[in-house]
């Protein structure tokens, strides 16, 4: 590998890691639960990463990595590397890029974990597949939550970091949502709602949403109707981002993307109910699975250079 790259992809659960080569193939990926609940968790998310970079140095001691790609979850300002905000792990307004900078001595390529999946999709995965270049998409990534990164005229939207928040965008018959607000997608729509919501409304507790899948296809009327009301919800979101931005794709990634057809075909046809003269987008699913974010990252470490992929 020459020159590699140290990559870090940071979520609410778990944190990924590798090494890359110029032509951003992995090695040594790993994933490890996410340190939370200390006082401080922009230092303790920082000692983590130097503990998994020395890690993955130490699997391979010819290596010297020539600089490190970190994305992070919440609220990111990619300009001046700070993380704004994570409901999950709790910093606020952190200088995340300087202190990864400082604790690793190396460039620093930093930015947010969907944004750069979606970027990363985009480039090598499922935006590639489609054989033209795709210039106005959405990644959707629904999981335990609800993420978007936005794409128009080829250029991501990033607004400070607030932009793609759609898994707090209000939809028809959204429930009370941890962030303080009524009628949030995640409330309905994503992974965690689903499991959620079957468990309360059968008296069964499930893992989560591929239990509820499961049990619908074995015909639960209640599995049905909440797997039903969070295709509703999704297809609605989507047809709000069809009339506002007209993406030509949709690329679904998660936990939840893992339903296959199950999802997709019932959330295209519910889409295209909702949509009139406006541009129908492909609906399609991501294809880099669970390492996206980590090929986002290699897109970032090699911008740190200044190299393009």
């Amino acid at each position: 590998m020459n020159p590699p790259y140290l990559l870090f992809d940071v979520g609410g659960t778990d944190v990924k890691s590798a090494l890359a080569d110029d032509a951003g193939n992995l090695l040594g990926i790993r994933r490890v639960p996410t340190r939370r609940g200390t006082a401080n968790p922009a230092e303790t998310l920082i000692e983590q990463l130097h503990v998994l970079g020395a890690e993955l140095r130490a699997e391979t001691p010819l290596v010297r990595p020539e600089a490190v790609g970190l994305l992070v979850c919440g609220i990111v300002d990619e300009e001046r590397g700070r993380g704004v905000f994570s409901a999950n792990l709790g910093w606020r307004d952190a200088p995340l890029r300087d202190m990864a900078a400082r604790a690793f001595s190396l460039p620093v390529g930093f930015g947010h974990d969907v944004a750069m999946a979606g970027a990363a999709e985009l480039e090598f995965g499922a935006g590639a597949e489609l054989g033209a270049k795709v210039r106005n998409a959405v990644m959707l990534v629904i999981g335990t939550g609800i993420a978007a990164a936005l794409f128009i005229d080829g250029r991501p939207v990033s607004a400070g970091g607030y932009a793609g928040e759609l898994g707090h965008a209000a939809v028809p018959g959204g429930l009370d949502c941890p962030c303080g607000a009524h009628g949030c997608l995640e409330t309905l729509g994503s992974a965690g709602a689903i499991a959620k919501r079957y468990s309360q409304a059968s008296g069964t507790q499930v893992r989560g949403a591929r239990e509820v899948l499961k049990a619908m296809q074995s015909g639960d009327p209640t599995a049905a109707r909440i797997w039903d009301e969070a295709v509703e919800a999704i297809a609605f979101s989507i047809a709000q981002l069809s009339a506002c931005i007209a993406p030509e794709t949709v690329v679904i990634g998660g936990g939840l993307a893992q339903a296959g057809e199950a999802l997709l075909e019932p959330l295209r046809h519910s889409v295209r109910r909702r949509l009139s003269y406006h541009r129908e987008p492909l609906i399609v699913p991501a294809r880099l699975g669970g390492d996206a974010g980590l090929h986002g990252a290699f897109l970032k470490a090699s911008e740190a250079l200044g190299r393009k992929p």
